[in-house]
């Protein structure tokens, strides 16, 4: 009975477009409701629980918990819209918190007297990002990559090979 959580980067650089002309975000969901639908087949998979959080800040990150419906997550995940910044360390943050609360709320964690260690409950936290750093705190970054010849990826200086 594990609790699945997918943390779903829903950052502006999400909107970038594939080959296909379609978004990151997009082939985000579609890798989400094609687990789900694969998932689903199995039998050991009746007692999985979901959860949908997004990069946004708490609580408007947290689209659906462990106890909403399937139906809930499936819409709530139809809905993301990328427009937020890229913060994946409080995201993550978030997640392990909203783990541990589950943990405390099932009985598993006990406040001031540890874990049960007869309760076994595995979590796993699904992370789809596209790894870009693009946008933070502070608005659009400049990346600059040194390219080979010394320069920055931003420059103007001509190599000849």
């Amino acid at each position: 009975m594990p609790v699945l959580l997918f943390l779903i980067d829903t950052s502006a650089s999400m909107n970038q477009r594939t080959h296909l002309g379609t978004t990151y975000l997009d082939i985000a969901k579609g890798a989400v409701e094609t687990f789900m639908k694969l998932r689903g087949r199995d039998p050991a998979s009746r007692g999985d629980r979901y959860m949908l959080v997004n990069f946004e800040d708490v609580p408007f990150g947290i689209k659906a918990g462990w106890k909403e419906s399937h139906a809930t997550f499936m819409t709530e995940l139809r809905n993301l819209q990328a427009t937020g910044l890229t913060t994946i360390g409080q995201s993550l943050r978030t997640a392990f918190d909203l783990l541990n609360l589950n943990r405390l709320v099932t009985g598993i964690d006990n406040y001031g007297q540890g874990r049960n260690p007869f309760f076994l409950e595995p979590a796993i936290i699904i992370a789809i990002t596209d790894g870009n750093k693009l946008t933070s705190g502070g608005g659009v970054q400049d990346e600059r990559v040194k390219g080979t010849h010394g320069c920055t990826a931003n420059c103007t200086r001509t190599v000849k090979n």
